[in-house]
């Protein structure tokens, strides 16, 4: 897309304008009720699933390494987008700073990266718990794992220093309304009054690296897990084996199915209202689905939330509370 090149007496844009998901009153109220409620929701429950696992020994295990990860990166996840949707909607348009603006960017992109091979690195974790049970113990002891959480965390942050830099630098002249409830790459970019090709360029060199990358570890896992799976002789061995993954495979294939439609569709179609119903999917529901799916439904974190719930410390300040 050409872009014009003088900008010599044009002055920069020093904020944006979120329009977010409604510019009708009555309905920000309720969407606002609504979204402060899920907000805190998420928090709530990722908060339980990490005090769960650190609490207790028998959770200290690969896989609830990985979801604490995951909890952990749901609650900031969460945290970048969800308040600026909220001021949108308490105070529409919402005016965010340019600093303040690539500031969510960063933020945002280097959660999603994250999150994308955190969760190529729980479907590997899954393959060989299943695939190669003998040697589970060795290929995923605790400094495999370790490596494994720090390089998908790294790995996100350098992602998000390039893509964020590049993003940056463009020129934004005007306009500088943004349809969309925080500061996501496509509307940015859409707004630049430059030359954007370098930009698009690392953007789709990042997604091919970090999403396909990801996409294809967590496919090709699910993919030997079935075909190891079919070759079970019992019907209950099979029955096990898959409820072990199959949260995992919901979780993933709402994750990455919506972020694909929404990135791999033409660019025209990119500034509709639909862009940013399929944002809420995964920067709000998919964050409070997380931990329910994953965790809440396992028989491990159940017995150990009942323990827990049931304990004398708790039983005591109870029965205390209820005297006062």
């Amino acid at each position: 897309m050409e872009r014009p090149l003088e900008l010599g007496n044009v002055t920069r844009v020093q904020e944006f304008v979120l329009l977010g998901l409604s510019t009708r009153l009555g309905i920000r109220i309720v969407l606002f009720a609504i979204f402060l409620a899920l907000y805190l929701l998420t928090l709530l429950e990722n908060m339980l699933i990490i005090y769960l696992i650190c609490s207790h020994i028998e959770l200290h295990k690969p896989m609830y390494f990985f979801l604490g990860n995951l909890s952990c990166l749901e609650m900031c996840y969460v945290s970048v987008t969800m308040p600026s949707l909220l001021v949108g909607l308490g105070s529409s348009p919402c005016h965010v700073p340019f600093a303040a603006c690539m500031t969510q960017l960063f933020l945002f992109i280097a959660l999603i990266s994250t999150k994308c091979t955190l969760l190529a690195s729980m479907a590997y974790d899954r393959y060989v718990a299943i695939c190669r049970p003998l040697h589970y113990p060795l290929l995923m002891r605790p400094q495999v794992c370790l490596g494994l959480a720090l390089s998908s965390w790294l790995g996100g942050l350098l992602v998000s220093v390039a893509k964020t830099s590049c993003i940056a630098s463009l020129s934004y002249c005007g306009p500088n309304v943004l349809n969309h409830f925080f500061c996501d790459v496509s509307p940015l970019l859409n707004l630049s009054c430059t030359h954007v090709a370098l930009t698009e360029l690392v953007d789709f060199i990042s997604a091919i690296v970090i999403f396909c990358g990801s996409l294809l570890v967590a496919l090709a896992s699910y993919v030997a897990i079935g075909r190891a799976v079919l070759h079970m002789p019992s019907a209950v061995t099979r029955c096990r084996a898959l409820s072990t993954c199959a949260s995992h495979l919901v979780v993933v294939g709402i994750f990455y199915g919506v972020v694909l439609f929404m990135y791999s569709r033409p660019r025209l179609i990119g500034s509709t209202d639909l862009n940013k119903v399929l944002s809420v999917i995964y920067t709000v529901v998919t964050p409070m689905c997380s931990p329910v799916i994953y965790c809440l439904r396992n028989r491990e974190v159940q017995a150990v939330l009942q323990k827990t719930l049931h304990s004398p410390r708790v039983s005591s300040a109870t029965t205390h509370f209820a005297r006062s």
